[in-house]
This record gives C-alpha cells, sequence and structure tokens, in this order.
C-alpha cells in the first residue's frame, strides 16, 4: 500500500504480463463500481471486520495534519470517523478476535505497526528493528497461526532513514519476536497469504523515492509480483516472481478470494485498476477504476462476493456475485 503518488514520477513505458483470453470470467459482464464515499485526501488500507463493518485510512500529504481512520456500515451506507488521529495509519487488517492492527507511516506519522483501541485511538506494537526506527510501516496481514506480516518502504516523509534495507517482517504478538524475513525484494509494499497459509505474496514496488531531498530524480527499481513459500517456522524461502511490470508501476495493496486468486492494486498509468491473477500469476479478469487504485479487500458472511475497493480520495464496492 503505497503513499507515492504525489510527486510520482510520468510512465513513459508499458510491460504488461500476459493475458488469457476469457479474462473476464470472474467479473459478471456489465458489473461496475459503485461509488460509497468520495471525500477523502488518499485514501487506503480497507479491512473488514467480522460483523461487516468496512474501516479504510485516509491519508494527509501535510504532515502536520493527521491522518483518519474511517468506517462504513453497509446496513445504513453511512461513512464516519472511526479514529481522528490515525497517526497516518496506511494498511489495515483485523485479526481472528476482531482487533484492528494499522500500519502508520512516516510524514509525520507513528511509523509502528500499531494496534487500534475500539474507541479509536492509535498505540504502537511495534516501532523499531534491532534498535532502529521502521522506515515507514505500510502493509499488513495476519497469518492463520495469529503472526503478523508487514512490509516497511519509505515513499516519503521528512524523517531520518535509519535503515538501510526496506523488507517484510513477521512479528508474533505472544512473544512479541519480531523477525526480518525477506532481503531480496528492493522495496516491498502490498502483503497477502494464501488460503491454505502455505504461501506470501509481496509486490515490490520501487518508484526510487524516499522523500528525502536528494530524490529530486529517483532512480527507479523493480516492479514485480512475488510468491514465497513460508516455513512452518514462519520463515520464508522459495521466490518466484508471477509478474513483472517492467517500466510501467506495480502493485499496491491487494487481497486473495477463496480460491486463491490475487485482486491486485495495480497502479500502471496506461491501465490501472483491479487485476486479477492466477496464483501462477496469470490475469484472469480487470476492473478499471476511476482513480489509481491502492487497495481492496472481501466482505464477509452474506457479502462476502462484495469487493470493497480504495481508488484516489474515495472508497467504492463491486458486488462479483454470479
Amino acid at each position: 500500500m503505497c503513499q507515492f503518488t504525489y510527486g510520482l514520477l510520468i510512465v513513459v513505458a508499458c510491460v504488461l504480463p500476459q493475458r488469457l483470453e476469457a479474462v473476464d470470467s470472474l467479473v459478471p459482464a456489465g458489473r461496475q463500481l459503485e461509488q460509497l464515499w468520495n471525500e477523502g485526501e488518499f485514501t487506503e488500507g480497507v479491512a473488514v471486520r467480522s460483523d461487516g463493518v468496512v474501516f479504510f485510512s485516509d491519508i494527509t500529504k501535510d504532515p502536520a495534519a493527521n491522518g483518519r481512520i474511517l468506517k462504513f456500515a453497509p446496513t445504513t451506507s453511512e461513512t464516519t470517523v472511526f479514529a481522528s488521529n490515525s497517526r497516518k495509519s496506511n494498511g489495515l487488517f483485523f485479526d481472528a478476535h476482531d482487533r484492528l492492527l494499522a500500519c502508520c507511516g512516516a510524514n509525520g506519522g507513528a511509523m509502528a505497526l500499531c494496534e487500534v483501541s475500539a474507541d479509536g485511538i492509535v498505540k504502537p506494537l511495534m516501532e523499531r528493528f534491532r534498535g532502529k526506527r521502521f522506515n515507514s510501516p505500510n502493509d499488513l496481514v495476519v497469518h492463520a497461526n495469529g503472526s503478523v506480516y508487514f512490509s516497511d518502504p519509505r515513499y516519503l516523509g521528512p524523517e531520518s532513514i535509519e535503515l538501510k534495507h526496506q523488507s517484510v517482517y513477521r512479528f508474533t504478538p505472544k512473544t512479541r519476536k519480531l523477525r526480518r524475513v525477506t532481503t531480496d525484494i528492493e522495496k516491498p509494499n502490498g502483503v497477502h497469504v494464501s488460503p491454505d497459509g502455505e504461501t506470501l505474496y509481496v509486490a515490490e514496488t520501487n518508484n526510487g523515492s524516499t522523500g528525502q531531498d536528494a530524490d529530486a530524480a529517483p532512480q527507479r527499481g523493480r516492479m514485480t509480483l512475488n510468491a514465497f513459500t513460508i516455513r512452518p517456522d514462519g520463515s520464508l524461502t522459495n521466490k518466484r516472481v508471477l509478474v513483472n511490470f517492467g517500466d510501467q508501476l506495480g502493485i499496491d495493496g491487494m487481497t486473495i478470494d477463496q480460491a486463491g486468486n490475487i485482486y491486485a492494486a495495480v497502479r500502471s498509468e496506461d491501465r490501472f485498476g483491479i487485476v486479477v491473477y492466477s496464483s501462477k500469476g496469470e490475469e484472469l479478469a480487470y476492473i478499471r477504476t476511476p482513480s489509481l487504485p491502492t487497495n481492496c479487500c472481501f466482505g464477509v458472511g452474506t457479502a462476502s462476493s462484495v469487493l470493497y475497493v480504495t481508488a484516489g480520495g474515495g472508497f467504492y464496492r463491486i458486488n462479483l456475485a454470479k
């Protein structure tokens, strides 16, 4: 889940993965996104609680301005403020006990993996790796065993950078053990776990910018979607590049359906939207969004076929039930 629309480089070339012929088999014909709310600055991190209420971040560009966490009630179609100071929350995710976890970034934010209380207070859980402040925690996913995988890139923010790497970490709440699990990803963004819990998907989205003064002409790096096998101890192995976006911008956040298909917020300038990939990286479907997308997730219960999407400053949904 990235915040790099501010000062984003213009894309001039396009390398897209090969697409299957029947690409829209997962999206019923004529089905379109429905706008639910569009009063934000930069929406992100959509997550659904077990009762079906949907939460998402609204990130402010001004370091001195508070970000917010909003909540949408499907039963009333009302969107209200849940946390008036999100501490620049980006990615959000509920654990099995309905505890809301947040990746709070830099640019005036907490720069930490955080917990959000029931009354909307954001409190850091983990702020440092080996004594050094995180870059800007971005996206997260909770594994079925309770461990938390989260990404820590830096896209913007004037705060000094203490770590020499941008990595994915595994945090175990019960033991408070923190472990760095990637060394071969240049700049991680969205993360998610396969339904069987055996694979971690990581978006590598390196636009070259860190928000520092020296970034006047950032050098872009790899734009890929990767899969890793999760070992029994939670570490990662067997990296596979599923999609290489070449010179195009890649993926921000993502979610996964029960069949294991990946719904990715692709930010390529000439073809942005939610792109659905198989677990092998084959394109299966495409949903155009009105502006550059940031994240998506499915509802629960009777709304399990409803895909919620954050894009631009808005919040949307589309029912994919056939």
